[in-house]
Order: C-alpha cells, then structure tokens, then sequence
C-alpha cells in the first residue's frame, strides 16, 4: 500500500481536484508534493475541463521525465483524477439541468440562500452543503423513473 493518503492502492493513485466557479469559467487546481508542483487548468465547461485537466496532467508528468526529476507515489503506475467541485462549481454545473427552486423544494434550503451560493457570495457549512448534494441526487432519482 502507498504511504501517500491520496493513493487508493499500490500502482494507483487518487489525486484530488479542486473545481472551483469564477465568473465564466471552471478552474481546477491539483498540488502539492502528491502531483510534484501545481497544475491550473481553466475551461468554460466541466466536461471540457475535466478533459483538458487530464491531458495537463499527463504533460506535467512528461516534463518532471524530461527533466529528470520522478514521479510522486501517487503518480507511478495509474491514477485516478477525483473531481472535488465548490458548492458554487456543483451549483453552476447544474445550469439547464434543474433550478434552484427545484433544489429548495427537495431540501428546504431557502432560495435566497442557495442563490447566494451559487454567486459564490456564501460558502455553505459541510452539513449545509451534504443536504445540497442529497437533494441533487433525490432530483435525479425522480428523473430517472420518468417512463
């Protein structure tokens, strides 16, 4: 088993990505010693971002070869990206998909509220956030018995 808390097992690491809203644009952030430097990518859509993080990352993974420098643990061998979005990211991404008023009625959290979330003006508590994401899912399972 890798040392490194961020690996799920050996030969496979899991590195966490900090998805991030600012104004049109996802960004997304990996860094530390567990990915040896910092990687920033920025994208107008998730999918587009998630893409684009992945190719950053191998290039990164290119130039610490090129430059003889080896790979951190959690990056020898096959790695996982997991996507860790802001409340305002997961809110944002979510735009043509449901509402905010769909989201407050499945998890009473007040409108004003969750708008203020997903304009980035207030980040909610953990527990805040958990019934955020509950909610969500609660949407999508009733989407999914649509027949």
């Amino acid at each position: 088993m890798l040392s490194n808390n961020n690996a799920t097992q050996e030969g496979m690491g899991k590195i966490k990505v900090l998805v991030s809203w600012c104004e049109n644009n996802y960004s997304a952030i990996a860094s530390g010693e567990y990915v040896g430097g910092t990687v920033i990518v920025t994208d107008k859509s998730l999918v587009g971002l998630k893409s684009r993080f992945k190719e950053s990352m191998d290039f990164h993974l290119e130039g610490l070869k090129a430059d003889g420098d080896e790979a951190p643990a959690a990056l020898q061998g096959d790695y996982t990206l997991d996507f860790e979005l802001t409340t305002q990211a997961l809110l944002r991404s979510l735009d043509g998909k449901t509402t905010l008023t769909a989201i407050h009625r499945v998890t009473g959290i007040n409108l004003k509220q969750l708008s203020h979330y997903s304009a980035g003006e207030k980040n909610p508590r953990p527990a805040q956030r958990a019934k955020i994401v509950n909610g969500i899912h609660h949407i999508a399972r009733d989407l999914a018995t649509v027949v």
